[in-house]
């Protein structure tokens, strides 16, 4: 008799089935795995061993062999250990196998029989959903799961449990989904003092996505803008919550099964390695730009990164999503984020201060913004200098919109392209427009459209700028409720644009 269990095998955020198989044979006693199992998989013969010892369940003096299919499909990760002993309880007719085989199964086994905790518990739900069965997972891991909403979801404490539950012992009920986790004391716009035009380019930016990069010296309040983005931004619609949390699931971060409606805010350090930024190791996980998805990526000190490291950001950037390849898996992620740099005019960060700057300004300035490369510079639709606050201004009272009443501003604008974008594939913010789409939607008038011309002939935007600027404008126009991009629209999104750039 060949009994069967299911369990997940994860590709970046989807997780594909696996068909857990077990043969209790006549021969030479012996446990084994096969199916291209990993070292964690391998081990779980001595952990599902140990565990069926202590609940007084011994093994016969047979050949017990599981094979794990697809064959060719690599097997990672102690959340095998569940369905390889459930496939084995049913084959020794200690559970029903009809009852195992409607159940996906997921879950690390203790020596002593109890269930752990396991990363992925909300993709395998999606799958079992899909396959219309049951996902059995550790109590740790059902409130997450739960949120599915497509299955029943069962969540043990421990394998006794579990027998107990198919056999009509004590049926444990139905996970329920953990709590949406309300993030408060997100930091407010009005504590920063002055720079106005700085608070005004992360309006536009957070309105449509649109990515931005900071320029000034030490201590001018980069790093205090970038904090209260999160602050402006709309809550997580529940399908972006959903997407959000499947990779944050991958990656082991959601608390205690609950879900934020917060979006992600992530801030890596310049010494970051390119997996850790863009993803991969042994197992390709996702990286900050997939865990930045539908929220913020805030590369501080960015000239500091890696070259290679910043390189790789530009594909991601254009596509909205990332192919991790390693010699033995290859995995696609989504990373549509909003990326915000900070960084010092130069080395020493005083470029602009005569009384301050280094002897060999401006070399210094043109040598550190220069590895930033022309094509990575050129993606960035907003670069703002961020000017010293006078010590005077430190004084004044403070002024200008909460984040409160930017994020309301934020949220209408936000409104509008999901009205303009309700058809079309794909598109979801005025960051996402191109071709016909953003011809029609970001046309500016006559007097826009001579004033684009001059600066692009004047500047030598590329094309790529040419259509950001639009983009930008459009942004503009939405925030102001305007349905055409006028040439005011299209000056302002131009002044976002010349920062760095010398004259052709």
């Amino acid at each position: 008799m060949v009994a069967r269990a299911y369990t997940v095998a994860f590709e970046g955020v989807s997780a594909r089935t696996v068909e857990v198989q077990c043969a209790v044979t006549p021969g030479m006693p012996a446990f084994s795995i096969v199916g291209l199992p990993d070292k964690a998989v391998s081990e779980a013969r001595d952990r599902v061993r140990a565990a069926l010892s202590a609940m007084a369940i011994a093994l016969p003096n047979k050949r017990i062999t599981i094979n794990l299919s697809p064959a060719d499909l690599p097997k990672e990760g102690s959340h095998f250990d569940l369905p390889i002993a459930l496939a084995l309880l049913a084959a020794l007719e200690i559970l029903p196998p009809d009852a195992v085989e409607r159940t996906t199964a997921l879950g690390e086994l203790s020596l002593d029989g109890s269930l752990i905790g396991v990363i992925g518990a909300l993709p395998a739900a999606m799958t079992a959903a899909e396959e219309d069965r049951i996902l059995l997972c550790p109590r740790a891991s059902g409130a997450e799961a739960a949120w599915v909403g497509g299955c029943q979801v069962i969540a043990a404490g421990s394998l006794m449990d579990v027998v107990r539950h198919y056999t009509g012992q004590a049926p444990i009920q139905p996970a329920e989904p953990g709590e949406v986790i309300h993030e408060s004391g997100a930091r407010c716009l009005r504590d920063v003092k002055g720079q106005e035009r700085a608070k005004r380019a992360l309006e536009i930016a957070a309105a449509g996505r649109h990515h931005l990069l900071m320029m000034g010296s030490p201590g001018s309040g980069k790093s205090m803008l970038a904090a209260r983005i999160p602050g402006i931004l709309p809550a997580l619609t529940p399908m972006e919550a959903l997407e959000t949390s499947m990779i944050h699931s991958l990656a082991g971060l959601l608390d205690e099964g609950g879900i934020s409606r917060m979006r992600p805010f992530r801030e890596p350090h310049h010494t970051a390695s390119m997996a850790a930024i863009v993803g991969g190791g042994r197992s390709a996980k996702p990286g900050e730009i997939s865990l930045a998805h539908n929220g913020v990526l805030f590369m501080d000190e960015f000239p500091e990164f890696p070259r290679g490291v910043l390189e790789t950001l530009r594909q991601p950037i254009e596509t909205g999503e990332v192919m991790v390849s390693r010699a033995n898996a290859h995995v696609k992620y989504p990373c549509r984020f909003l990326l915000v740099a900070a960084a010092n005019p130069c080395k020493c960060g005083y470029l602009t201060d005569p009384a301050r700057a280094c002897t060999r300004a401006p070399v210094c300035g043109e040598d550190y913004i220069g590895r930033i490369s022309g094509p990575l510079m050129d993606r960035f639709d907003l670069r703002i200098e961020v000017p010293p606050v006078g010590y005077s201004d430190l004084d004044l009272p403070a002024s200008g919109d909460t984040s409160a009443q930017v994020a309301e501003r934020v949220a209408a604008a936000r409104a509008i392209q999901a009205r303009r974008f309700a058809e079309s594939d794909g598109m979801r913010l005025n960051a996402d427009a191109e071709g016909e789409m953003l011809d029609r939607i970001a046309m500016p008038d006559a007097a826009g459209r001579a004033l684009l011309g001059r600066v692009a002939e004047r500047f030598g935007l590329t094309a790529r700028g040419y259509h950001r600027v639009l983009r930008v404008a459009r942004t503009i126009a939405d925030l102001e409720g305007a349905e055409k991009v006028a040439s005011t629209h299209i000056a302002e999104a131009v002044s976002y644009r010349l920062v760095g750039v010398r004259e052709t």
